[in-house]
């Protein structure tokens, strides 16, 4: 109990919280809601709906998964919404089930059609095929999937398969056609070697048409079962546990412990079964028994399987018409003239926005200082690299050119730790020296520093963001980055690297707050400054931007200064465990989420500060994993002109009214109602700034770049 202006108030009350996995499936609806928006592009909802079907299926493997975990460990407590893990898996059951079945409608009802209408065909059934077209069909399949498969039958003498994760299958059932044999079960996995999608012939004048690999072999299925005859012929899929567990304290060698894990992630509990509607109920059955699937957990789709697909589809060219024109990120004004970059950091300091601005900069940060023979050492931090990464041979000719090059490459990034064991050994064989971060936590800060010589002494030259050093998504995820050769900055960048090296912790830092050791205490203070502030009158204000909100302690925190009656502005993308108008509670506290083109992806903090305001960027949300089981950093913006961007960058997605959603009392988000408002979308703003600032800065002799503004109506 907390006692605000006479008053007292228990802020832990769990009504006054969502729980986390029922407002992450709020999150895959605003997503979804980007999918029915006749006003975006076809093949952009087309996207955004397949987006849709890959959070789930990571949904499902890692945060299910964790529930049924739970569960089977007879783990009862609570969450901070008051509902326990079988509690919360009833009644995501239910929601997961209705998202799902809304994926397909739209789908049906909207996606389908769209595509007729930009004469696109997709042959759903290999029944619906042209004479013409199902010659080509049988043709394809025997000179090019034929040799590819591998048909299983279940028998006495053969048991059933290992099923794989996530990957798509037939079962079938089978009866020999001699004698008076028992109908068998039979299956075989559709390829993921060969394309899903494949276009047929004979298409009409204008018009093109698409089948699915699945379709293909069902139609040929018979040529595989030559002595049976087939019964029938479903596809199914599974989604198995996929959430590593790694005791590291046992842990001998941490790179081989997480490889032998990974091989594990494919044979898990299996979570989810996907069938075609209408199945027949013996081969549901036996799927059922034999893959250990409770019928709560098999889905009935409308539809094919796996809409992740229809990323293959929106991969077809000829169809710019029907998509959002490409973005090219901009230069940075700064870095308009070619030359040493280490120059132009001295000069001033940088202030980044991805992807409205280029990424290069980093990359060419790395990469003048792998040549520079005045630069010593170049420690780096890396959790999610691009396939070809730049700053990986940045950082291998760095080792080449003699300098000390160390390198934290995070293992346990979810998803990317077969990639980063691959970076890990060939780092250490170009002679970098490579470490893999703390037993316990995940090192997620993104960290660049490059000692280098100079004729004054030694200067560190450092870059901190909210994004990975991918420069891959750099173009598709919004971030922030500053690049800096403050001198507190650079100490605080050494102390950063020799705790993640050999654990020794400073005793105080300058003008980093660093995860988990002060960085949890260092908002909750903040927010509780601006809470003081307001309670003696005091301007106060918290603007704040995440991926997601969830931390108990730090809603508490923002709970208590809303009370107080400091106004209270939040920007989160994602999971949201926060209500807004509870009386005498979160009264002053608003909370919108932007999905658009570009994900949301950057971290920033204002406080009001009264009068004085600071600003401060991070690489982490107000999440439990964040603020206590990783190393995250947060760092301050402090040059007024830098400072100005970074509140800009606030101001105008406050501002959006055509992408963003408001999380309403009631729990649900609605999308803005614009009345009267000038229709006006932040990302498409940015994009139109950083165009222009590098006009401004070129004398009007920048390149000029189309920026959509097709979703303003």
């Amino acid at each position: 109990m907390v006692t605000i202006m006479g008053e007292r108030k228990d802020f832990a009350n769990p009504s006054y919280y969502t729980n986390r996995e029922l407002s992450w499936i709020l999150f895959n609806r605003r997503v979804l809601s980007e999918a029915k928006d006749v006003k975006i592009p076809l093949f952009e909802r087309l996207k955004f709906l397949s987006i849709t079907a890959s959070n789930l299926d990571e949904f499902f493997m890692v945060r299910v998964a964790s529930l049924k975990d739970m569960v089977n460990a007879k783990y009862n407590k609570p969450d901070i919404a008051g509902l326990k893990p079988k509690e919360q898996l009833e009644v995501l059951n239910k929601e997961t089930h209705a998202i799902v079945k809304e994926q397909y409608q739209v789908y049906n009802k909207q996606i389908l059609s769209g595509l007729l209408e930009a004469d696109v065909q997709i042959v759903g059934r290999h029944e619906e095929l042209t004479e013409k077209q199902a010659a080509y069909v049988d043709r394809y399949f025997a000179d090019n999937v034929y040799p590819v498969l591998t048909p299983m039958a279940v028998d006495s003498s053969r048991p059933f398969p290992l099923v794989r994760n996530k990957t798509l299958n037939l079962g079938a059932l089978v009866k020999k056609k001699q004698g008076k044999g028992e109908v068998e079960f039979a299956t075989v996995q559709v390829p993921g070697v060969l394309e899903r999608v494949v276009e047929l012939p004979d298409a009409l004048a204008g018009k093109r048409s698409f089948i699915f690999l699945e379709q293909i072999i069902e139609r040929n299925i018979h040529r595989l079962f030559l002595n049976y005859d087939i019964e029938c012929v479903y596809p199914f899929r599974i989604m198995r546990n996929a959430d590593l567990s790694i005791e590291e304290d046992e842990a001998e060698d941490l790179l081989k412990e997480i490889e032998k894990q990974l091989k594990k992630r494919q044979w898990g509990q299996v979570i989810r079964l996907e069938v075609e509607a209408g199945i027949d109920e013996k081969l549901l059955q036996i799927l059922e028994e034999e893959l250990m699937v409770q019928p709560e957990d098999v889905y009935s789709i409308k539809g094919p399987l796996d809409l992740t697909v229809l990323m293959k589809l929106y991969g077809l060219e000829g169809y710019e018409a029907f998509k959002t024109p490409r973005y090219t990120p901009q230069p940075v004004p700064e870095f308009l003239e070619e030359g040493d970059i280490f120059n132009q950091i001295r000069r001033h300091d940088v202030f980044l926005h991805h992807p409205y601005q280029t990424f290069e900069p980093v990359v060419d940060f790395v990469r003048q200082a792998s040549r520079d023979e005045e630069v010593l050492a170049i420690k780096q931090t890396l959790y999610r690299v691009s396939g070809n990464s730049p700053i990986i041979a940045a950082l291998e000719q760095a080792a080449e050119n003699g300098k000390q090059v160390t390198v934290l490459v995070e293992l346990k990034a979810r998803f990317d730790e077969e990639n980063n064991i691959l970076w890990a050994k060939r780092l250490e064989k170009a002679g970098c020296h490579v470490i893999y971060g703390l037993v316990g936590l995940k090192t997620h800060c993104k960290i660049t520093l490059v000692v280098r010589r100079e004729e004054d002494g030694i200067r560190r030259y450092v870059h901190l963001g909210t994004g990975n050093y991918n420069d891959s998504t750099a173009k598709l995820y919004t971030d922030v980055g500053l690049m800096t050769c403050n001198e507190q900055i650079g100490e605080d960048a050494t102390a950063v690297f020799n705790m993640l090296s050999g654990y020794s912790e400073p005793r105080s830092w300058n003008k980093l707050a660093v995860a988990p050791f002060w960085l949890k205490d260092r908002f909750i203070s903040l927010i509780g400054r601006e809470r003081d502030y307001a309670l003696k009158g005091h301007h106060s204000h918290i603007i704040a931007k995440m991926n997601a909100l969830c931390d108990k302690d730090v809603i508490m925190a923002l709970y208590e200064a809303s009370a107080a009656g400091v106004k209270i502005e939040l920007l989160v993308r994602g999971i949201c465990c926060l209500k807004t108008g509870i009386p005498g509670v979160s009264e002053n506290i608003t909370v919108r989420s932007i999905v658009g083109n570009f994900l949301e992806h950057a971290r920033i903090f204002y406080f009001e500060n009264d009068g004085k305001p600071e600003v401060y960027c991070a690489s982490a949300d107000w999440m439990p994993r964040n603020l206590e089981r990783r190393v995250e950093i947060m760092f301050p913006v402090e040059k007024e002109g830098l400072k100005q961007k970074a509140m800009h960058i606030l101001e105008c997605q406050l501002k959006d009214n055509m992408k963003a959603h408001i999380l309403t009392s009631e729990g649900d988000y609605e999308r803005v109602n614009r009345r009267v408002q000038e229709p006006f979308s932040a990302q498409d703003a940015f994009c139109r700034e950083a165009a222009e600032s590098v006009r401004k800065e070129s004398g009007g002799t920048g390149e000029r770049v189309f920026v959509p503004e097709m979703h303003i109506s």
